[in-house]
């Protein structure tokens, strides 16, 4: 037999526990083949002699906001690192103001009032642009600052004659004038008017993301919002990652989530009346490389901004409990429709009043259609009681925590929930202890994206200050890595095609520079990536000697 390539003198970790450790590995046709004396009547076309390097599957981040990362590459840099202060702050923006046309907008991406003291002010920003509009994203994404130009060329002449949408808030000052501050829904103000983004932008900001994925090691990523109005680009979102496909620019695996505004009713399909995207599309088509999963929907805002819905008040900010993004009714109705049609739904969920109206909403889709094997989705499930933890397992749901928010944000984390409830955020022990199959995510650009920081906090669990962040729901480096490949691949039922390395599935694999399981938990996320194999082939390759030209 003769396959495509050999690869020897590997340090294999397949995270297939029935064959979990390999040396040689086979490749045809961008599968695995076989391992180790699979191998020794095979000849290959070429082998490959890693030289004793440690060999993983492909990373996959299981809430990886794609199509942003790479936009925000052209965007101004207000994050902590780059801007420490708010003056400072004020002074990239005014900086990046002054180097721009006096049309252009000037959008600034990354500030953490948490860590700079304030939000910025409208007023300020008013002076130090120019005439210019500014529009400002906070790291969480569920908020943004816009100045007086942007709210103009909203259509708003008079900020603060403005009120609040259901569902969103607008910060005033003393005097009851507007800020500029716009939370949740009320974002929607001001930035339709950036969308849609171009199609030949979004592929140019899908090409640099896809190289960026590479050089990490992460092979697959669910972008968990396309088409709507809260999370997305414009109505045509999914056919600029098809052209980008189509180009050779994608080379990272993708399923994408339509936002639940953009799904509709498409009237009688036999049997009663359908809900959905045209042609009664829904969860599952497309197929390795690109893909249409679950249903993504908002039930409530952001832990660090104070605006998730809570059970209780937070515990720096007595009399504010957060909100829902939904009137209760109708959220429970949506979920519910979407289940009946099909869709596995994906619903953001991170204070723990949400968790229970989404979890309730849930129950009742499967009251009023059973289907088996759904696993619906809780994204971030930022707090969350042991009750609530049951009730998940039990309704085989997949949560998805993200590993990376405990050192980037955890000290925000502390000041909102107090220590009586900080060992509620972010549980991922818990959730393997219980028998759930827990995915690997970041949320990024909302943080750092790098797996291997991601691993290294699953496994830790320090704040940026070094203090303990529910010590007790660290994951073993086993655990961690288990995560970020196979049950990323599971919270999308794609388990059979990836996530391991086992005999016909996918050849996406990992070198590193170190073995995950074998350094000192403090140091995994020094470990480098080496090079990334897409289908057989290294796509990445530090070193350069085995990319491809």
């Amino acid at each position: 037999m003769r396959i495509d390539t050999i690869i020897d003198n590997a340090r294999i970790t397949t995270v297939d526990p029935e064959r979990p450790h390999a040396s040689r590995l086979g490749l045809l046709g961008g599968r695995i083949v076989g391992f180790d004396a699979d191998l020794d009547s095979v000849t290959a076309d070429e082998h490959i002699d890693l030289g004793g390097a440690p060999v993983v599957p492909g990373f996959n981040d299981a809430h990886f906001h794609f199509s942003m990362v790479g936009l925000e590459m052209q965007q101004l840099d207000l994050a902590a690192e780059a801007a420490p202060t708010l003056d400072e702050l004020y002074r990239r923006v005014e900086t990046f103001a002054a180097s721009k046309p006096e049309d252009a907008w000037i959008i600034g991406k990354g500030y953490d009032q948490n860590k700079i003291g304030a939000h910025p002010d409208r007023e300020v920003l008013d002076r130090i642009a120019g005439g210019r509009p500014v529009y400002l994203v906070h790291n969480s994404k569920h908020m943004a600052v816009a100045n007086s130009e942007a709210f103009r060329r909203a259509g708003h002449a008079d900020p603060d004659a403005l009120e609040a949408p259901l569902g969103g808030d607008l910060g005033r000052r003393d005097d009851g004038t507007a800020n500029g501050l716009l939370q949740e829904q009320a974002m929607l103000l001001v930035d339709h008017v950036l969308k849609p983004v171009a199609q030949e932008e979004l592929v140019e900001a899908l090409a640099a993301a896809s190289q960026w994925c590479l050089r990490q090691g992460l092979t697959s990523a669910t972008e968990p919002g396309v088409a709507g109005t809260m999370i997305g680009h414009g109505p045509a979102d999914v056919r600029a990652y098809q052209t980008a496909l189509e180009r050779g620019l994608l080379h990272t695996r993708l399923t994408l989530m339509p936002y639940i505004d953009a799904l509709h009713g498409i009237g009688p399909i036999g049997g009663g009346d359908g809900w959905g995207i045209d042609l009664g599309i829904r969860t599952g088509l497309g197929d390795d490389r690109l893909r249409i999963g679950p249903v993504k929907v908002m039930s409530d805002g952001s832990l660090i901004g104070r605006t998730a819905a809570m059970c209780c008040d937070y515990h720096d900010t007595p009399g504010n409990a957060g909100f829902m993004q939904w009137d209760e009714r109708e959220l429970h109705e949506l979920l519910v429709t979407a289940h009946v049609n099909g869709w596995q739904i994906a619903a953001h969920a991170i204070g723990d009043r949400a968790l229970d109206v989404v979890l309730d909403a849930f129950d009742a889709g499967q009251a009023s259609l059973p289907r088996a094997n759904t696993r619906h989705r809780i994204e971030h499930v930022a707090v969350a009681s042991d009750a609530q933890l049951e009730r998940i397992a039990r309704g085989g749901h997949v949560p998805v925590p993200q590993g990376r928010f405990i050192s980037v944000l955890g000290d925000g984390f502390a000041s909102a929930l107090g220590d009586e409830r900080l060992d509620l955020a972010y549980r991922m022990r818990s959730f393997v202890d219980a028998g759930v199959e827990l995915p690997g995510s970041s949320d990024a650009p909302v943080v750092p994206g790098e797996p291997m920081r991601s691993l290294h906090d699953m496994v830790n669990r320090r704040s940026a200050s070094g203090a303990p962040i529910g010590l007790r729901e660290a994951l073993t480096p086993a655990q961690a890595l288990r995560a970020y490949t196979h049950g990323s691949a599971y919270a999308v039922h794609e388990e059979h095609r990836k996530g391991m390395l086992s005999r016909g599935r996918i050849a996406d694999l990992v070198v590193l520079s170190d073995d995950i399981a074998a350094v000192a938990p403090e140091r995994i996320g020094e470990i480098e990536v080496r090079a990334t194999m897409i289908d057989g082939r290294f796509r990445y390759d530090a070193e350069g000697e085995l990319a491809p030209a």
